[in-house]
C-alpha cells in the first residue's frame, strides 16, 4: 500500500529565480501541479481557490515572512490543516526544531538541487502518512 498521491502544491517564495527552478523541478520532474505565490498575502488571497494538498514556505520573504504566512493560512478553513514544509538557508537543529513546532512536517534546505526537491517532497510526504522510504 502506498501514501496517497501528492498532486497540488502551493509555494510561496519571494525570489524569482528560485520559483523558476522551483516550478521547472516540481512540475517537470515531480509532476506536481503547482501554484507560485511571490508573498504571503498573495498566498492568503489564492490558497482558498488552488485547493492545495501541501504549502511550501520560503523562511525568510520581506513583509509576511513564511512562520507568519503559516500562522495566518491556519485560519482559513481551505488550508487550517494543510500540511506545510519550510525551506530556508537557517538549517541549525534548534531552528528545525523551531519550525517543527510551529506546525511544520519538515525543513527543506536551501539551496536546493532541484534534480531531487521533488523526491525530498514526497519522502516527507509518504512519512506524514506513516510509510517509510
Amino acid at each position: 500500500m502506498a501514501p496517497p498521491p501528492l498532486n497540488r502544491i502551493l509555494m510561496v517564495e519571494d525570489e524569482a529565480d528560485i520559483q523558476a527552478v522551483a516550478r521547472l523541478a516540481l512540475q517537470a520532474i515531480g509532476g506536481f501541479t503547482v501554484e507560485i505565490c511571490s508573498s504571503g498575502s498573495e498566498a492568503i488571497e489564492k490558497a482558498p481557490t488552488f485547493a492545495s494538498e501541501l504549502l511550501l514556505l520560503d523562511v525568510m520573504m520581506p513583509g509576511m515572512n513564511g512562520p507568519s504566512t503559516l500562522k495566518a493560512l491556519r485560519d482559513l478553513p481551505q488550508t487550517a490543516a494543510t500540511p506545510a514544509i519550510f525551506m530556508t538557508a537557517k538549517v541549525q537543529p534548534s531552528e528545525i526544531t523551531q519550525y517543527k513546532a510551529m506546525g511544520a512536517l519538515d525543513v527543506i534546505a536551501k539551496p536546493f538541487d532541484p534534480m531531487t526537491l521533488s523526491a525530498t517532497i514526497n519522502t516527507i510526504w509518504a512519512q506524514y502518512h506513516g510509510y517509510f522510504i
